[in-house]
């Protein structure tokens, strides 16, 4: 670990190791939904439906069970998994995480503007991993001890994205900052893409007792990471022990201004201002429809497309991959377009955003009108995300443009609210299928999304901002005026109070 300081810039350290902080995040987040399958015991299905009665019929592999008379029959396969629990209570067990995970959101970027990011999301990761590590155990117990234990989970993942853009505001030079951020951000499609592929692997094996070694398997990975994010990453380019002088110049001289510790954040300004409220709008947008893919889809495969457990798992993943690509190619014409100077930076976000809620939202539409085509579905589907990668380069960045000083305390905000979709897109799905899975039903759900994205795209167009707010940094003096306020007002104590010089 000591030479991959030496060996590479310090900021790339931090991006390397942002990545796979992100890449757990969301292995955690996940992995759940892809073991309960093998967690729960599967009732044997009584499908007495004639081809008429199923939607695509025609796309059903009919070569391990062929129907008799034209009517598929009971399955007599034994139930596998050791618990009974009903489709609520997979879904309450599904949702709790987000319970915890919406209450840190905006603590925690605060603590990371103010005591420095480092801790915040390391310490957040280490209580992830390490309940992760508990699952099995937990889920043995109770379910509700499982519930408690994802709560919980969520509590620690959740102070992960405010502490790390407050961190790419302190680390990336403004020139770099749509690759440093698209490059952290690609460890969340990537993360999910391996979960589903090594969940479903380590499910159907015999390793470790088969699917509690996927939580195993991920904490054990968090703990390591932990391990290397104390000993390798620093809060501040200012405080790191080896970094090269010209490092620290080339990222001084790349911020707009000096970055103060321990800001008093300004809260009636960032609630008071409509570019801030335009990103809470873009977020929950784009979360939306983001969720309906990552939790949904896999349904949707399963229950209109009928793929088997293994083809779904591979091509549920299959979007999230060419999701990060697109990302670093978005990211890379993002930088080079600022650089040029030929366009504001405020345009350039807009350009990259309406490519990913636009095209996204597009795609979706053909989606829900191709019926039984499952070739023609799963390419607009793949490109669909692919496409919505470009939206880090437009709004997930733009926290760090509006305000590099409270970028964490900004994707807080807009977080917390962004991931209220954790709990309302299963409800909405729930209750649009609730009377079965038709083609025409889930249509709805894909044309949900799309009004989604194209509303909160033309609304981040219209009253977007990604240049430095006035109240988007606090500067050295500041600082010392806010302290020298908080001694005066502390006069009436006995102690004597400090003499403070401020200097431009």
């Amino acid at each position: 670990m000591f030479g991959l300081k030496k060996a590479l810039p310090a900021r790339y350290v931090v991006c390397i190791l942002g990545f796979f902080g992100l890449f757990n995040v969301y292995a955690m987040r996940i992995n759940l939904s892809v073991a309960i399958v093998a967690m729960v015991k599967e009732p044997p299905r009584n499908i007495s439906a004639t081809d008429s009665d199923v939607t695509c019929s025609e796309l059903i592999d009919r070569s391990a069970d062929p129907p008799i008379n034209g009517t598929w029959m009971e399955d007599k396969r034994p139930p596998r998994g050791e618990f009974e629990w009903d489709s609520t209570v997979q879904g309450q067990v599904l949702g709790s995480y987000f319970y915890g995970y919406i209450i840190t959101q905006v603590p925690s970027g605060v603590l990371a503007e103010k005591y420095g990011a480092k801790w915040v999301l390391g310490l957040g990761m280490l209580l992830c991993s390490i309940l992760t590590l508990l699952t099995p155990l937990a889920a043995r117990w109770s379910v509700w001890a499982l519930v408690a234990t994802r709560v919980l989970e969520g509590f620690g993942a959740g102070m992960a994205f405010p502490a790390m853009n407050a961190l790419i505001g302190r680390w990336a030079p403004k020139m770099e900052r749509s690759r440093i951020t698209t490059v952290i951000f690609m460890g969340c499609p990537i993360g999910t893409v391996l979960t589903l592929a090594i969940s479903g692997v380590l499910c159907d094996s015999g390793f470790l007792g088969g699917w509690p070694s996927v939580f195993y398997l991920f904490g054990v990975i968090g703990c390591l990471w932990f391990v290397a994010w104390t000993w390798l990453v620093h809060d501040a380019p200012e405080t790191h022990p080896s970094i090269t002088q010209e490092e620290l110049q080339h990222i001084q001289l790349g911020q707009d201004r000096e970055i103060v510790q321990k800001p008093i954040v300004p809260w009636k300004s960032i609630l008071t201002s409509l570019p801030v409220w335009t990103l809470v709008v873009a977020h929950f947008g784009k979360n939306w429809g983001f969720y309906t893919i990552l939790i949904q889809l896999p349904m949707y495969l399963s229950n209109i497309l009928h793929f088997n457990l293994k083809k779904n798992g591979v091509l549920s993943a299959a979007p999230h991959l060419v999701m990060s690509l697109g990302s670093v190619v978005a990211s890379v014409a993002a930088d080079k377009l600022r650089k040029s100077g030929r366009l504001k930076n405020t345009t350039i976000r807009k350009i990259f955003n309406s490519i990913g809620f636009f095209g996204a939202a597009t795609c979706l539409i053909v989606v829900s009108y191709s019926g039984c085509r499952p070739l023609l579905i799963m390419t607009m589907l793949i490109l669909c995300m692919g496409l919505s990668g470009s939206s880090n380069a437009g709004y997930t960045v733009t926290h760090v443009d509006m305000s590099p000083q409270y970028a964490g305390t900004l994707y807080g905000i807009t977080n917390c609210f962004a991931n209220i979709t954790g709990f309302l897109v299963p409800a909405y799905v729930g209750w649009i299928v609730k009377d079965g899975q038709t083609i025409e039903r889930w249509g709805y759900i894909f044309v949900t999304s799309s009004i989604m994205l194209y509303v909160t795209g033309i609304f981040y167009d219209v009253f977007c901002s990604a240049e430095l707010q006035s109240w988007g940094k606090t500067t050295p003096r500041d600082a010392c005026a806010q302290e020298m306020e908080s001694v005066e007002t502390s006069a009436h104590r006995k102690q004597a109070p400090r003499v403070l010089v401020c200097k431009d």
